[in-house]
């Protein structure tokens, strides 16, 4: 007999297999369809874990993820509005349920996609927090060398802006795919789609002071020699060891910005469009599929869109 959690289990092995999805990206999905699972079996729980009264009929609220039409999802959607649900987080939600119904459909269980005239909510987008050169290197410099870990601290923030890696590609550099005498270095990124980035110098130099001063200091673990970024157990460091890292450093200059790992991502676009670089080049070193998602770093600098206008568009020309 199939269920919700047969099919939210197959749904995980879907992308995971067929997608290559990251752990993450499976987790935030699956975590979306069991939203909308435990709606339609009376088990629905917010995030505080506090159980919610829904006033529904029960005899219409329990159903299969077979039998849900277009009204029913929208019923959900209704739900989480009245529950305080962001307009962010529920188009995250509504995505991730319409590949679910892909799913269903690629495997014959439904006839018809009830998401396909599914509307998710208008969001504005937001542009990303950026650094100032100065502000890098005012972090930087607040990382104490004399602790063990200071110098693969700086060797961290380094890489992050001179290559502007996602934290989880960052965590996941191995030494094998450093290619320093060619200036480059390989990353797998979202998906599995692996990319050569440049690396600069000095992240070539810090990466290399690190290795000397404190990884080769190391008793390092078994399954875990190749890995670039280690703690001082020798293992593989996580997302949140990095995002501690950049939150104490910025508490400890007491800058003002919300700041994340993340943030030096965006800074690095953002750097690289005010510098004149090539839209397409920049999409291809930060491994974006689409450049409409690099076309945000543009709206950060107005320089470069009235120069844009004055070079290209017919009526500014003289």
């Amino acid at each position: 007999m199939r269920t919700w959690q047969l099919e939210i289990n197959n749904f995980r092995n879907f992308l995971k297999l067929e997608k290559s999805l990251s752990n993450n990206s499976i987790e935030a999905y699956s975590g979306d369809i069991k939203k909308l699972h435990n709606f339609y079996t009376n088990n629905y729980k917010d995030e505080n874990n506090i159980a919610t009264e829904i006033i529904l009929d029960i005899s219409v609220r329990i159903k299969s993820p077979y039998k849900l039409i277009l009204q029913d999802l929208q019923d959900f959607l209704a739900f989480l509005y009245n529950l305080g649900v962001s307009k962010r987080s529920q188009a995250r939600i509504i995505s991730g349920i319409k590949t679910f119904y892909k799913y269903l459909l690629i495997e014959g269980l439904v006839k018809e996609d009830p998401t396909v005239l599914l509307e998710a909510p208008r969001i504005g987008r937001k542009l990303p927090e950026v650094l100032s050169i100065e502000e890098i290197d005012n972090l930087q410099s607040a990382i104490d060398l004399s602790k063990p870990e200071g110098h693969r601290n700086k060797a961290i923030l380094e890489v992050l802006y001179s290559c502007g890696l996602r934290v989880s590609e960052l965590i996941n550099m191995k030494l094998s795919n450093l290619f320093f005498k060619q200036g480059f270095v390989k990353i797998s990124g979202k998906g599995l789609k692996e990319r050569l980035v440049p690396i600069s110098e000095k992240a070539k130099k810090e990466v290399n002071i690190y290795t000397k001063e404190y990884r080769n200091k190391l008793n390092i673990k078994e399954g875990f020699d190749d890995f670039v970024f280690l703690n001082r157990r020798g293992k593989q460091l996580t997302r949140n060891m990095i995002f501690i890292i950049v939150k104490d450093l910025a508490k400890k200059i007491e800058l003002e910005k919300n700041i994340s790992p993340h943030t030096f991502r965006h800074s690095f676009a953002s750097h690289l469009v005010d510098g004149g670089a090539d839209l397409r080049a920049v999409q291809d070193m930060l491994g974006h599929s689409s450049i409409i998602t690099t076309e945000i770093y543009t709206h950060l600098n107005s320089d470069y869109l009235r120069d844009t206008i004055l070079s290209y568009h017919p009526r500014a020309k003289k």
